[in-house]
């Protein structure tokens, strides 16, 4: 099994270079992502509208998703109000998960906060139980951590 490995995290760097559009280089990130770990079948981003107090599908690659989702509901609300990595070994196991995909049985989610202020989640899902391990968590940290210096 593919984990998020530190090249990846090079190279979103490099990917990103010059670059400071949130919505490209969430289009660009979840590519890269998609394409560079095995066992997934989504990989995107939500990102929050603080009018609304939700999350509001952004770029991502996979099936169609869940467009809002509320701020606090499911594991991407959760890990945004909670301000910290959510890593879900079986989401069927989780209350209040929104099963947007029934075939995904894992999940991770990222929260991305810049200056303080949220920007939205980095969401990743598998069909495989307990896909996601405590170095994928941290190294998607680091992974969100690059990608916020490339946003204005």
């Amino acid at each position: 099994m593919q984990n998020v490995t530190e090249l990846v995290n090079q190279q979103l760097d490099a990917l990103l270079y010059e670059e400071t559009d949130l919505v490209s280089n969430m289009a660009n990130a979840s590519a890269l992502l998609n394409q560079s770990l095995d066992q997934i079948n989504w990989v995107g981003f939500y990102r929050y509208i603080p009018e609304n107090d939700e999350l509001i599908l952004g770029p991502f690659q996979g099936k169609v998703a869940c467009m809002h989702i509320k701020n606090g509901v499911g594991v991407c609300g959760t890990a945004l109000t909670q301000k910290h990595s959510l890593r879900v070994a079986d989401v069927h196991q989780f209350a209040g998960h929104i099963a947007c995909d029934g075939d995904s049985k894992s999940e991770i989610v990222i929260p991305i906060f810049k200056d303080g202020q949220p920007l939205g989640v980095l969401d990743i899902d598998s069909p495989v139980l307990e896909r996601f391990s405590a170095k994928d968590e941290a190294l998607l940290n680091d992974f969100v951590n690059i990608f916020i210096k490339h946003i204005d």
